[in-house]
């Protein structure tokens, strides 16, 4: 069997970590076995569609690396991919279930649902449709109560007994048949609803397998008899895990960001973030964490996907992506630095140099380290690029010294960095080694003393390595400059 499997958000929103998480597996498992992996847009829902929306879930697959092999704009035959240009499929197959009595149109208005609903509420009975419209007395009551309405399509559900669906992860899962009412198939406005749409779209597309999130779990024994009164196979259903916040509550925003393509804005690596989300409910054993998209695809199996909610945490994303930061050559994090250090709005002060790549990149080595998202470079960047620093005096006095030992200490490191012609960082460690002997400070002293001068920040890369990459014609000005200030 041909592995299809198929990633199917709707268009009323940006999407989020566990809409593009269920992207990820179903991608992983269409390329562990070399299966097709499909997109189709599902727009039923007009009321709630969000302009751009679209564009939005495919930017998001570009960036993350998920490529498509059918999907909206694909000429096949398994085509269209987007739900709103199937109509006609959908309201045939309506047609088909009514012809065969497993289904029925229903005239009743939303002012009667709703009363129906709080009448069941109060007398602590299922909420769902009362099946007035499933007899022939009451369809024909209902239209003459309402002869302009258009009605809706129901299926008919059994009224009694228990349904029995089998998922992957969890195993045989069994619903009580008289919780579940005639649930609509068709609105209306000739729009099918989630469950027609979805049922007819996987059989004609050949899905063999449909990888979704748990909360569509309920939906499955309405699918399975869907399924069954057409006569078509059901594909083999994985549930993938609930996705929870470190407080164990239900993800929010609160936890990290709403949209994944918020995480590019932050600064995240998008295989970093892939590497995350693979964890969020998947597993390769009990002690591996990092993965390349190579290896997940390699290793991904449904067997592997966990029952138990994952946890999003956002501190664990950022050391998967400080671990991605550092395994990043130095011209290519250079070159990724670049947009954010010249971004108008968040880059380097107003004042800054410009960004000259081959510079950049002899300062990354120096802050790789530190640095866990791309966004932060700016900040973290700035004493290197800025032409004059603004100092706090406080600063530039370490402890143990008072104003006239620190100014004394900075005459002489600037007086050692303007007689020193071998710039290397051995020969300026040397240098303010022995300077630092000659004036009988703590090299610590003397060192903090120089690093807030050169760099205007008591926390910083190693110092002479910075030494050296700022050279020497600045660091002695920047010397003096701090003298002045002190």
């Amino acid at each position: 069997m041909t592995v299809r499997v198929r990633y199917a958000p709707s268009p009323t929103g940006d999407p989020h970590v566990g809409n593009i998480r269920s992207a990820l597996f179903n991608w992983l498992y269409a390329r562990h076995t070399g299966g097709t992996f499909i997109v189709r847009i599902e727009d039923t829902d007009q009321a709630r569609l969000v302009p751009g929306s679209v564009e939005t879930i495919l930017d998001a697959l570009r960036w993350l690396g998920l490529d498509w092999d059918e999907g909206p704009g694909s000429q096949t035959p398994h085509g269209p991919y987007v739900q709103s240009e199937r109509l006609d499929i959908y309201k045939e197959h309506a047609a088909r279930l009514i012809i065969e009595g497993k289904a029925y149109e229903c005239y009743c208005t939303p002012a009667r649902l709703d009363a129906v609903r709080k009448a069941r509420q109060q007398a602590r009975q299922p909420t769902g449709y009362d099946r007035r419209c499933r007899e022939l007395e009451g369809a024909r009551q209902a239209r003459e109560e309402n002869p302009s309405a258009k009605p809706v399509v129901r299926f008919k559900m059994p009224e009694e007994g228990n349904i029995t669906v089998n998922d992957f992860v969890r195993g045989e899962v069994t619903f009580d048949a008289a919780l579940l009412d005639d649930f609509v198939l068709l609105k209306s406005d000739g729009y099918p609803t989630y469950h027609l749409a979805n049922v007819v779209d996987d059989h004609l597309m050949e899905i063999t397998h449909v990888m979704r999130a748990e909360e569509w779990l309920p939906s499955a024994p309405r699918h399975r008899l869907l399924y069954e009164a057409f006569g078509y196979e059901m594909p083999r259903l994985i549930h993938l895990p609930l996705i929870l916040g470190p407080d164990r509550s239900k993800l929010s925003k609160r936890h990290g960001a709403a949209s994944v393509l918020e995480f590019r804005e932050m600064g995240y690596l998008p295989d970093a973030l892939v590497n995350f989300l693979a964890l969020l409910g998947w597993s390769l054993d009990e002690s591996s964490e990092v993965f390349s998209k190579d290896d997940l695809v390699k290793h991904f199996t449904p067997e592997r996907i966990l029952a138990n909610p994952a946890v999003f945490n956002i501190e664990k994303l950022d050391w998967f992506n400080g671990l991605y930061i550092r395994d990043m050559d130095d011209a290519v994090l250079a070159d990724a630095l670049v947009p954010w250090l010249e971004d108008p709005e968040h880059g380097l002060p107003a004042n800054a140099l410009p960004v000259n790549r081959e510079y950049l990149a002899s300062i990354v080595p120096l802050e790789r380290e530190r640095l866990k998202r791309l966004s932060e470079a700016p900040e973290m960047l700035s004493f290197f690029f800025e032409e004059r620093l603004h100092y706090d005096p406080a600063l530039l006095v370490p402890k143990g010294l008072d104003a006239d030992g620190a100014r004394d200490a900075l005459e002489a490191a600037l007086a050692t960095a303007d007689g020193t012609d071998d710039w290397s960082v051995a020969e300026l460690e040397a240098s303010y080694r022995a300077l630092a002997e000659r004036l009988e400070v703590k090299t610590g002293q003397l060192f903090g003393a120089v690093r807030v001068a050169v760099t205007g920040r008591t926390a910083a890369p190693p110092l002479f390595d910075t030494l050296a990459v700022l050279g020497k014609e600045r660091c002695v000005a920047r010397l003096r400059t701090a003298l002045t200030a002190l």
